[in-house]
This record gives C-alpha cells, sequence and structure tokens, in this order.
C-alpha cells in the first residue's frame, strides 16, 4: 500500500506533567495524518461524496517521545473491506518505532450520511 509521511517536532504543548508526550497527542497525530492521506490523495469528487469516521483505535506504546525530538508519523491503510478499512499509523523517532497504532474506519456517504461501500477507485488510491 502507499504509504504518507508527515514529521513535526515535540513542543511543550505536546508534553503532560511527566514530561513526555501525551497520551492524547498521540492519538491527535494519528488522526492529523490519517485525514493529511486522505485529502492529498482524494479527488475533489471523492472529498465532496465521502468521509471517514472512526470506529475503533488501538495504540501500543513502545518509548517515551520527549521534548525537542523530530517526529515522524507513518500511515498506509493495511485493509479495505464493505465499508471498513484499516489504517496503520506507526510514530518513529530516528527511525525507531516508538508507537503503533491500527484504527478501524468506516466511509459515509455525504449524501446521506449512511456507509458507504469503499469503491475501487478509492481502494486504488492507496495501493
Amino acid at each position: 500500500m502507499k504509504s504518507y509521511s508527515q514529521t513535526l517536532t515535540v513542543t511543550p504543548n505536546d508534553l503532560d506533567e511527566l514530561n513526555h508526550v501525551n497520551n492524547v497527542k498521540y492519538i491527535e497525530w494519528v488522526n492529523q495524518v490519517a485525514k493529511a492521506h486522505w485529502v492529498t490523495h482524494a479527488t475533489k469528487q471523492i472529498l465532496d461524496q465521502y468521509f471517514w469516521v472512526l470506529i475503533s483505535h488501538h495504540i501500543d506504546y513502545k518509548q517515551e517521545i520527549v521534548l525537542g525530538q523530530t517526529v515522524t508519523l507513518n500511515t498506509y491503510v493495511k485493509s479495505c473491506q464493505g465499508v471498513t478499512s484499516i489504517r496503520v499509523v506507526e510514530i518513529l523517532v530516528d527511525e525507531k518505532i516508538c508507537a503503533y497504532s491500527e484504527t478501524k474506519w468506516c466511509l459515509i456517504h455525504t449524501e446521506n450520511n449512511k456507509p458507504a461501500r469503499i469503491t475501487s477507485e478509492i481502494i486504488t488510491l492507496f495501493q
């Protein structure tokens, strides 16, 4: 599958009281890179017709991330079936995975706000 990456630097606003990246920030990063990947590859027509909603979210935390570190968010769609897809996000520092996320998303049609079967055109965007 096609991957997509973003790079950022950890700021004081990303930290919790233990001076490492707050768990909520990891979730924000997962959502941020997933949305950017979708918007970057989807056509205006597809974006006008569909959007994704999060069904489930799982993160494995492997190593803390601290102030000033450069973080790479790497994402790809692992699978698509029916109306749902599984997206992987790897959160890395110096090419070492610090957190690994798998999220399940449901494609929704904007016309009726109901689940929509993932089309071959959409699947092709991420292969």
